[in-house]
């Protein structure tokens, strides 16, 4: 399940990711909150928890993630992960020297510190 987090800047998509997330979650809650931001942004942030609950993705969910960052490759200003799970940071780590964002992971220990990055002025 995709979680949509409140009291962020309306350029920051703030999620945290629970139990299973499937295709369905991404089509429902990231997609149309990221399509949101960029109505009103060129570029947007995003904050993107993996919750202690975590239990791991679908195929469909891992293809949605894929696509919807390569559809907006342009479009995102920092991307912020927060988890303690080693394949998922690690991952991020790889892929995010490709992007034209910043990103950074987090331990969960250091949330308010992600947090804080993703919503301070560049």
């Amino acid at each position: 399940m995709i979680e949509l987090l409140k009291g962020f800047p309306s350029n920051v998509v703030a999620i945290s990711c629970h139990g299973q997330v499937s295709k369905q979650d991404y089509d429902d809650v990231l997609i149309p909150a990221v399509e949101k931001a960029l109505q009103s942004h060129d570029k947007v942030r995003m904050l993107y928890e993996v919750a202690p609950d975590f239990a791991g993705y679908d195929a469909g969910a891992a293809w949605e993630d894929f696509k919807t960052g390569m559809e907006h490759f342009t479009k995102w200003d920092r991307i912020a992960v927060i988890t303690d799970i080693e394949w998922i940071a690690g991952a991020v780590k790889i892929f995010g020297v490709f992007l034209p964002s910043a990103v950074r992971v987090y331990p969960t220990a250091d949330a308010a510190k992600a947090r804080l990055w993703i919503t301070q002025a560049a």
